[in-house]
């Protein structure tokens, strides 16, 4: 998907380059500014995406690691009392 939000944003720099120094009729037919907005908008959801992915992997490895260390410090604790002599 980045890949082709990147070509996108070339063919909008393309056009735009086209329209503003004439160099030719290569996109006459498609209004530049439409490409390079939609491709910016693709850049942009695409890099939120990504970051909002990496949060929730994050916010996951975090919930798993708060249950190891509950499992854990109740083990200790079990121990702790296994310890304790019975009068």
């Amino acid at each position: 998907m980045l890949a082709w939000c990147a070509i996108l944003f070339v063919l909008g720099i393309l056009a735009f380059m086209d329209t503003i120094f004439n160099y030719g009729d290569i996109f006459r037919k498609v209004n530049s500014v439409v490409f390079m907005l939609v491709s910016l908008g693709l850049l942009v959801r695409t890099s939120m995406k990504m970051r909002v992915k990496r949060i929730e992997g994050l916010i996951a490895r975090i919930t798993e690691l708060e249950e190891q260390v509950a499992h854990f410090s109740g083990q200790t604790q079990n121990t702790a009392k296994e310890k304790e002599p019975a009068y």
